[in-house]
């Protein structure tokens, strides 16, 4: 299948291995070294993922993320990091990004990112893979998979790409309890040790915007030891 990819990263020898080895699974790889000179690209033509230094000249990649999703753009972007400070990533995240990467990374790593992040695209059409039934009504919580939609009690919820994701794999099942090895295999596409802080975060975003009270979650339960489940029905729960 052929593919094309963008690579806006300041770093010209980072820049150029990451074209060299995107090649080989991409078609066709264009970059940028500069935020402004990617944000025309991105904006100017189609690309299956792109691959976003956070620090760059012009614009930075955090801005570059939030212009493309609020054109509805919604491209997989994977975030490269020099910042190792938490609230970097979840800001990154947060505003729309599928993915980061912290550096100095691998090359196998970043790879095999990138290939989970195509596989889910491919096989989902953009998302998590949708049941039979489009539309997923749950204890006041109303999930449209075609919309990409949420409202929370009659009142639209705005989430990232991978928030949903995220949401729309615990509505396939509600009640059942997945540990989060399991929702960073299905949802994210991968299963490395110690990454398991990513859904951790999501978890905690997700209840941010859905319940009334984040510490006292209505829908998104925590089973202690084991994982996380979408309630079945109403009730008290445990953070």
């Amino acid at each position: 299948m052929h593919r094309r990819s963008l690579v806006i990263e300041d770093n010209r020898d980072i820049a150029h291995l990451l074209q060299l080895h995107l090649g080989d699974i991409s078609g066709a790889v264009d970059v940028a070294f500069d935020g402004d000179a990617g944000l025309r690209l991105a904006l100017a033509e189609t690309y299956d993922i792109i691959i976003l230094d956070l620090m760059l000249p012009n614009l930075g990649g955090l801005e570059i993320c939030r212009k493309l999703r609020a054109r509805d753009d919604h491209t997989p972007i994977l975030m490269l990091t020099a910042k190792s400070s938490e609230l970097d990533r979840v800001l990154g995240l947060e505003i729309g990004a599928d993915d980061y990467l912290t550096k100095p990374f691998s090359i196998p790593e970043l790879m095999a990112r990138v290939k989970a992040i195509l596989r889910r695209v491919e096989h989902s059409g953009g998302g998590v893979a949708t049941p039979p039934q489009p539309v997923v009504c749950i204890n006041g919580l109303t999930i449209d998979a075609e919309r990409r939609q949420v409202l929370a009690d009659g009142k639209r919820v705005d989430l990232t790409a991978k928030e949903f994701d995220l949401l729309w794999y615990f509505a396939q099942q509600p009640g059942r309890v997945f540990s989060r090895a399991q929702l960073l295999d299905q949802v994210w596409g991968y299963s490395f040790n110690g990454y398991e802080h990513t859904v951790n975060s999501h978890i905690n975003r997700l209840r941010s915007k859905l319940e009334r009270d984040p510490a006292n979650p209505r829908y998104i339960r925590t089973v202690w030891g084991v994982g996380y489940s979408l309630a079945e029905s109403g009730g008290d729960g445990d953070a």
